[in-house]
């Protein structure tokens, strides 16, 4: 319904969940557009703002599929990576930009992107920009392109600030809705058979490794509500032989971009994500998606299990409930109307978590060896992208304390070396004269020590109540 108000150059509001195709619906028009309207070869006359990294990615990967034949040139620009292949990618000309708020505004104000020249301009997602607080960004984003634009909105709900923008730089848009006419999300999470299991914490690791290998599994997704968590289930699910990988904020953008090529193309079929890969991830062939721990509401639960069930393919969500997330369960149930306010006690050898996912008898929690036919996130290479953002890797401190020795301090010395009567001694750079004396004695035995002994008692003053005392008989 987009596409044909799209290529009449209207202004739209599309409200669609992730998978219904409004990339193609937006994109199509954005090349046809660059084609035929001659510009400034170095200036972009498209834009795409969206919320996250990843979606940037898979956007100007589909946009680059789309366009392949037109010769379009698509840069994609976003935070976590180093500025100069932007930079330089912009000054040799560019058709469309796909890009994250935050990295699009720093190359405005550095003057490498000139907006000036923009003839259409799409927001992706933007609930999920309001939700990240970009909503001010996107503001000074659209100030800067001229009033005289096609622009496109995408979001799957319509909260009121979203109204709000759309009233102040939509020009009499066109409200297109995709799906039945209840609450996109509510569709969406109807078309998924779901299952929820009141669990054990210490059995989550058992069950997990039991479900992944039910009949029919394809690529699976695992959500866990905090990094460390995520780490911990990857590399428990590892262990077991299992292909997975973690992705989440603390990775450095290369391995975070290694784990998504890997686990699109098949090399491994277990990603373990946060929250930061629910929203934008569009991966067709995932088969299942588990709730390792309760989501925060409802918006959350919708996002996480609209990974999988994509494109008229069927789905599964499974959630694993215990004991101290059962009320915020019961909250995300009744607010979606969901049948499962009481979820069974379930543990990794119920005879119902075996039948409700087809999970074959006597299956254990360790892949057999001869089902371990994945290549693994090793056989996906990292790319050198000149990562701004952190890395995850060994202990940096190894060196350093290779370098100092025992006790010593990094980098340069801050001790002074000199010599008494043939032997290296320690002395602080910039000793004070009384430290030297306390310092002195490490020479003693040496035909020179006596001597400068002597020398530093001398230099010592001794007082009481500001008065001189009398020397010694020895000095």
């Amino acid at each position: 319904m987009a596409l044909p108000l799209a290529l009449a150059g209207s202004d739209i509001i599309g409200q669609a969940r992730t998978g219904t195709g409004k990339t193609f619906a937006f994109g199509l028009p954005l090349l046809q557009r660059v084609q035929a309207s001659p510009a400034d070869p170095k200036r972009p006359r498209a834009l795409v703002v969206v919320p996250t990294r990843e979606l940037a990615i898979q956007v100007a990967a589909d946009l680059t599929t789309a366009g392949k034949r037109t010769g379009a040139r698509i840069l994609t620009v976003y935070g976590g990576r180093a500025y100069e292949p932007q930079i330089e990618g912009l000054r040799n000309g560019i058709d469309i930009v796909v890009g994250t708020p935050g990295r699009l505004l720093d190359l405005e104000k550095q003057k490498h992107l000139n907006l000036g020249d923009v003839q259409a301009v799409v927001l992706d997602e933007a609930d999920k920009m309001l939700d990240l607080g970009f909503l001010p960004d996107i503001t000074r984003i659209l100030t800067k392109t001229p009033e005289q634009r096609q622009t496109m909105l995408f979001s799957a709900t319509m909260p009121s600030e979203i109204v709000q923008l759309s009233r102040s730089y939509l020009r009499r848009p066109t409200h297109v809705r995709a799906g039945d006419d209840d609450e996109p999300g509510q569709t969406r999470v109807n078309d998924i058979v779901q299952h929820v299991f009141r669990t054990h914490q210490m059995d989550k690791p058992e069950m997990l490794a039991r479900l992944l290998q039910a009949e029919g599994r394809g690529l699976s997704m695992v959500f866990c509500q905090t990094k460390r968590a995520c780490d911990k289930v990857a590399a428990e699910l590892q262990d077991r032989g299992f292909a997975a990988a973690a992705v989440h904020g603390d990775l450095g953008q290369s391995q975070r971009e290694r784990a998504l090529r890997a686990f699109r193309s098949g090399k491994i079929d277990v990603l373990v994500a946060t929250d930061v890969a629910a929203r934008g991830l569009d991966v067709d062939d995932v088969t299942h998606v588990v709730n390792y721990e309760c989501p925060e509401d409802e918006k959350t639960y919708t996002h996480r299990i609209g990974r999988t069930g994509r494109a008229g393919r069927s789905g599964t969500a499974v959630t694993f409930i215990d004991w101290r997330e059962i009320a915020r369960w019961k909250l995300i149930n009744t607010a979606l109307d969901l049948p499962h306010s009481d979820p069974p006690e379930t543990y990794s050898t119920s005879e119902h978590f075996f039948e409700a996912l087809s999970i074959p008898a006597g299956t254990k929690g360790r892949l057999a060896v001869e089902r371990r036919e994945r290549a693994g996130l090793e056989a996906e290479e990292i790319e050198d992208i000149g990562d701004t953002g952190p890395h995850r890797g060994g202990d940096r401190g190894g060196d350093r304390r290779e370098q100092r020795g025992q006790g010593g301090r990094g980098g340069r010395s801050r001790n002074r070396r000199r010599r008494s009567g043939g032997r290296e001694q320690g002395a602080p750079a910039a000793a004070e004269p009384a430290a030297a004396t306390e310092s002195g004695g490490a020479g003693a035995g040496d035909d020179s020590a006596p001597a400068a002994s002597s020398s530093r008692r001398r230099r010592r003053r001794r007082t009481r109540g500001g008065v001189d005392l009398p020397q010694s008989s020895q000095d």
